[in-house]
């Protein structure tokens, strides 16, 4: 892949887009399958990519276009967002009999396919089914439930996988070391945390604290990046806050649980992201305390001295979180939504935490 440093100006995910099958990260299910059919010569007409943001759908419609031997002359890219009528797709229909220019396929990626309407489906459907020789079809769609059965049925249809937490942060943790940055622990994982399951937000989020890191900012080296420093180029809630709240109630101590929230609230801080951090906190010390044979595997994960704070929350008996903590914590999640008060359904779920110890 190309470094960063060749093309300056390009974003992170554009500088690093894989430019072969062996570059993919977390989707082998699919690159292997793609590749198979291209070393025993078995391509189908019609593809169907389904899966969320950011995942590579694309960037794998691309690659398999080109290891197909298609110049970019015979590739054709169309965002069906913006391009879904029934007049767009019966030109499409009509140019697909045109010989391809200097290749053995025409290749056309649909983007956002279930954008389409139902009146261009029916349009297509008969040049999706049928199709001449040389021209293979590959629709991308976050959304396969809108794409209709009638269209699925005449694709072959590949789910696309969301990354795992680990996945991403090792991704993550890589593309710094290459763009010369050491990430101190913990950046990693808030950068995967706040990317969600897709890679082209990951690293998204590490291009914004990558390019606010400076030495005056660390008091160290320009390419060491600290937490606090990640913390702060992204918004997020300092782990201190988070610990703190996690802490008052297993202590049972509500006055401690919401004057945590009470400092939050006045950093400007994303109060649903706040709760996001504080429900994975409170998870992971339920696990740590009820199911000890994934202790080491998530030693791991957090590293010795996150985990060593977990431990001394989840092992003492007197701890007052339990699964009941998670539930209503997850119930304020929801109504965290459609508050007027951000943190008003987390100090609720505070309150009715402490009730129910008081009974």
């Amino acid at each position: 892949m190309a470094h960063a440093s060749n093309s300056s100006h390009q974003s992170l995910y554009r500088a690093y887009r894989p430019a072969s099958f062996k570059d993919i990260v977390g989707q082998e299910h699919i690159t292997n399958a793609l590749a198979e059919q291209i070393a025993s010569q078995k391509i189908g007409h019609a593809y169907l990519f389904a899966g969320s943001r950011g995942l590579g759908k694309t960037s794998i419609a691309r690659i398999f276009a080109r290891e197909l031997g298609c110049s970019d002359r015979d590739l054709y890219e169309i965002d069906a967002a913006s391009n879904n009528s029934v007049d767009d797709i019966r030109l499409l229909a009509e140019n697909v009999y045109t010989l391809p220019f200097d290749s053995t396929y025409k290749v056309y990626i649909l983007d956002e396919a279930h954008m389409l309407s139902k009146g261009a489906w029916n349009a297509f459907l008969k040049t999706l089914e049928e199709p001449p020789a040389y021209v293979i079809f590959i629709l991308a769609t976050t959304e396969l439930s809108k794409v209709p059965e009638t269209v699925q049925s005449r694709c072959q249809v590949y789910e696309f996988k969301k990354p795992t937490r680990a996945l991403l942060t090792k991704h993550v943790t890589e593309i710094a070391l290459r763009e010369g940055f050491t990430l101190e622990k913990g950046v990693a994982e808030l950068v995967a945390l706040l990317g969600d399951g897709s890679y082209r937000d990951s690293l998204s989020i590490l291009e914004k604290v990558l390019a606010g890191t400076h030495a005056s900012d660390t008091g160290k080296k320009a390419d060491v990046v600290t937490l606090e420093n990640a913390e702060q180029q992204t918004g997020a809630p300092k782990h201190a806050l988070v610990h703190a709240l996690a802490l008052a109630l297993s202590e049972g101590n509500t006055d401690a649980a919401l004057a945590a929230v009470r400092r939050t609230a006045a950093e400007s801080v994303d109060m649903a992201l706040y709760l996001s951090l504080v429900l994975e906190l409170i998870r992971t010390i339920l696990l740590v305390r009820y199911a000890p044979e994934l202790r080491l595997e998530i030693k791991d994960e957090l590293g010795n001295d996150t985990f060593e704070e977990v431990e001394k929350i989840a092992l003492p008996k007197e701890s007052k979180i339990t699964h009941k903590t998670l539930r209503v914590l997850l119930d304020a999640t929801e109504r965290m939504r459609f508050s007027p008060i951000p943190s008003l359904p987390l100090e609720l779920a505070i309150l009715e935490l402490a009730t129910t110890h008081d009974a």
